[in-house]
């Protein structure tokens, strides 16, 4: 086990997954919905997306509290054909919404080879790549979106932000060491990333954000108060315009399609007046329905990419998946998810108010 720095706190999985499941059960929630949401949270922060991990638990336990999320009940089918749905999630917690939604479409892709599911009614659900991964372990293809707090401007305006980070996940199936998985914001980054900059008290990548006036900054609490993300590719000079596009297509397809609230009439993040009722799709594909030979094919595409001749010898060509198996790797080999000192205060501190013991480091 790797020594850890002073300023760096490692916690094992289960001791995440379990402090997240009795902050919520305690907050209300039923425990069913509360381990939904310890087991996606505790997975983004195992993969390494710090931002819709343990980032996250105070805005769930927040709406819990608040009232703004139902604490109780199950989701429910509205309308459905053999291979899709629309879902009413009744204002649950997101990830158990999400993982109800998921699972039905993919009894549908196995039933009839294509399974698609739409939700309006949901909440923030997590990382998109976890339903990916859903469909990936029953040897599935599978897709997820959301639509989001609108935080991303528009390539040509500034103050006001009409679409959120609206995230795309697609992952194939095959053992979870190889599979290809892309989760990725539309926007260059997600809004929960500046947040984490900012309670660390450090700077960010420029081309991250703009202030109100739509210009770039380095400072996240000019981002955070009254500015704004800027969408994949930056400005409209690098391309930014089809950052932008790709997150209206999300919202079309998560809240146009579901009847979930768009645009700038989504609630603003972390507050608690009304319901979110965000909208999120969900797509399940069976390639033995297609031409034989997808996996082979697709392992194949895989190893092309692997044996490029990296452009630095100490920096491996990548593919969607591989950063976060590397930093489960990390995980492992230091005994726990490494945080910043920072965090894991501050989590506790939320435990803390709910009579929770905090969570200790790995020894």
């Amino acid at each position: 086990m790797e020594k850890q720095s002073d300023e760096i706190r490692c916690i094992p999985v289960d001791k995440i997954r379990n402090f997240v499941k009795e902050c919520c059960v305690k907050a209300g929630a039923q425990e069913e919905h509360a381990s939904d949401l310890a087991d996606l949270l505790s997975t983004a922060d195992h993969r390494g997306h710090f931002s819709h991990g343990l980032n996250r638990l105070e805005i769930y336990v927040n709406d819990l509290l608040s009232g703004s999320t139902n604490k109780q009940g199950q989701p429910t089918i509205e309308k459905e054909t053999v291979s899709t749905a629309l879902v009413d999630g009744h204002n649950l917690l997101g990830p158990a919404i999400g993982k109800f939604c998921m699972k039905l479409a993919i009894k549908k892709a196995k039933e009839t080879g294509i399974g698609m599911v739409t939700v309006h009614r949901s909440n923030h659900y997590g990382i998109a790549g976890y339903y990916s991964l859903m469909a990936g372990d029953e040897g599935l293809i599978g897709m997820s979106s959301t639509n989001a707090t609108p935080s991303v401007l528009q390539p040509r305006s500034k103050h006001e932000g009409i679409i959120g980070t609206n995230p795309i996940s697609f992952g194939t199936p095959g053992p979870r060491d190889t599979r290809f998985v892309l989760d990725m914001a539309t926007s260059t980054v997600c809004h929960g990333k500046v947040e984490i900059e900012s309670r660390k008290g450090t700077k960010m990548p420029r081309g991250w954000g703009a202030d109100a006036d739509g210009n770039e900054t380095d400072e996240p609490s000019r981002v955070l108060d009254g500015g704004g993300l800027l969408p994949l590719g930056g400005s409209e000079q690098s391309g930014g315009y089809k950052g932008y596009g790709l997150a209206v297509m999300v919202e079309i397809l998560c809240a146009a399609l579901s009847g979930a609230t768009f645009g700038k009439n989504v609630r603003r993040w972390g507050t608690t007046d009304r319901p979110a009722d965000l909208g999120q799709f969900f797509l399940a594909i069976n390639p033995e329905m297609f031409a034989p030979g997808f996996d082979g094919r697709v392992d194949e595409l895989m190893a092309m990419q692997h044996e490029l001749q990296p452009s630095d010898p100490e920096r491996p060509v990548l593919i969607a998946g591989d950063p976060e198996r590397l930093h489960m790797k990390k995980c492992l080999q230091l005994g726990g998810i490494p945080y910043p000192r920072q965090v894991v205060e501050h989590m506790n501190s939320v435990g803390a108010k709910l009579s929770i013991p905090p969570m200790e480091a790995a020894v």
